[in-house]
């Protein structure tokens, strides 16, 4: 009885640490901050961010606005009606619902038709996933697969997770943002049970692109590679926008969104706005916003309230806000719902958008796809619409933040103790 008493505590001790070993991300390639070199509207900023992030830069695109529900799933199901040779989607949330049944139906719809359909859900942020929309899909011909299925024996591979949301169609248009696949997005963020969120449609050279991010999480899942025409086909320019397709990824290739982010800070001289559905900067990145302020440089941050899905991480982002707030940096919560864009907003120059937030789990752990946007009439599209959400949104005082309930600054701080994992 002791024996087998010993081989079990030997056992659950023997698993503890394996996944301890696994859920504690690789060491941090960035330890310093990025020093201020030249303005976001110098030449040299774009030059220097696509050596930095090795984002090829695409001219000549058309990326127009996408905002909440109401607006975003017409839009990517009129795009997935209108496919006439493929469509691929690859997400970190698809749920059971309205909206997920809508998407299944219509996606079973064009496979019958002929249209090659790939979708690709993560299997942890999808679950549990009903079986029944998978059937709708499969039975037409859909290509259904779940990215990194936890099993005993990939067990190492279990805190690396796909949280891109690309949808690409006939490899010509692409849509990317903060949106999943549920109903939580519907509506116009009038109410707890509208989420706000923007999604953006994108055409012209720079789908290639993501048709290429697609691409490598597929082969990576099924081995199949693809190619040809049907998912590359000849480039059209269509509208004035240079665009920059920045991706993460694990084992390697994560510490290239941080750079990017750390060095469009970097380059703000006048106003950086940062508005995160999950805002817990490392220490590298709070030293480098704290570093632009000292610069004289406005910072506005918006983040979710009470609302958020994720209470831990608000209790953890909620720890750091300290020094940020001493330094002048301007924290707003925003009041009607969640709260859920990823955007980062530099001067009138330069616009970053798509699937990471500024937090470890993005910068370190996950597969993530920003596209940065060159050029002030769209950077002014964006600030016009973070300004509105400003106007619904509470600022936090340094007074208010250091009042907090005794109860509150101590659940904060052991928050802040699993910042790498939120």
């Amino acid at each position: 009885m002791h024996k087998l008493i010993y081989i079990a505590v030997a056992a659950i001790g023997s698993l503890l640490t394996l996944l301890a070993i696994n859920l504690t991300p690789e060491a941090r390639v960035l330890r310093s901050i990025v020093p201020y070199r030249f303005d976001s509207s110098d030449p040299q900023f774009a030059r220097t961010m696509s050596s930095f992030s090795q984002g090829q830069m695409f001219r000549t695109n058309a990326v127009e606005t996408l905002v909440n529900g109401d607006m975003i799933f017409p839009s990517m199901l009129e795009g997935v009606r209108a496919a006439r040779s493929t469509i691929d989607v690859e997400t970190y949330i698809y749920w059971s619902g309205a909206v997920g049944y809508e998407f299944a139906t219509a996606l079973a719809a064009k496979a019958k038709q002929g249209v090659e359909v790939r979708v690709l859900v993560d299997w942890v942020g999808s679950f549990p996933f009903d079986e029944d929309l998978i059937h709708v899909m499969t039975s037409a011909g859909v290509r259904f697969e779940r990215y990194r299925p936890i099993h005993w024996y990939t067990i190492d591979r279990v805190n690396n997770r796909t949280h891109r949301k690309l949808l690409v169609v006939d490899g010509r248009v692409a849509f990317t943002g903060g949106v999943g696949i549920a109903d939580n997005w519907r509506g116009n963020a009038r109410s707890p049970d509208e989420w706000r969120d923007t999604h953006y449609r994108i055409e012209g050279p720079a789908v290639s692109a993501f048709q290429a991010a697609f691409g490598q999480n597929w082969l990576g899942t099924t081995g199949e590679t693809l190619q040809g025409e049907k998912f590359y086909p000849p480039p059209v320019p269509a509208g004035a926008l240079d665009t920059q397709l920045i991706l993460s990824s694990q084992p390697n290739g994560s510490a290239e969104m941080e750079l990017m982010m750390l060095a469009a800070m970097a380059a703000a001289h006048d106003h950086l706005r940062i508005g995160m559905a999950y805002f817990v900067p490392d220490d590298t990145a709070q030293q480098q916003i704290l570093d632009v302020r000292k610069r004289g440089v406005s910072v506005d941050v918006i983040v979710p309230n009470s609302l958020t899905d994720v209470p831990l991480t608000r209790k953890a982002s909620r720890y750091f806000w300290g020094s940020l707030l001493k330094a002048g940096v301007r924290i707003f919560e925003f009041q009607p719902t969640m709260y859920h864009p990823k955007l980062l907003i530099v001067d009138e120059a330069w616009t970053s958008f798509g699937s990471a937030n500024l937090d470890e789990r993005s910068l370190r752990l996950n597969d993530e796809a920003m596209l940065n946007v060159y050029g002030k009439d769209f950077a002014d599209t964006q600030i016009d619409l973070f300004d509105q959400d400003l106007r619904r949104s509470r600022q936090i005082s340094l007074d208010e933040w250091q009042a907090r309930p005794l109860r509150e600054k101590i659940a904060d701080w052991l928050a802040a103790r699993l910042r790498s994992q939120l």
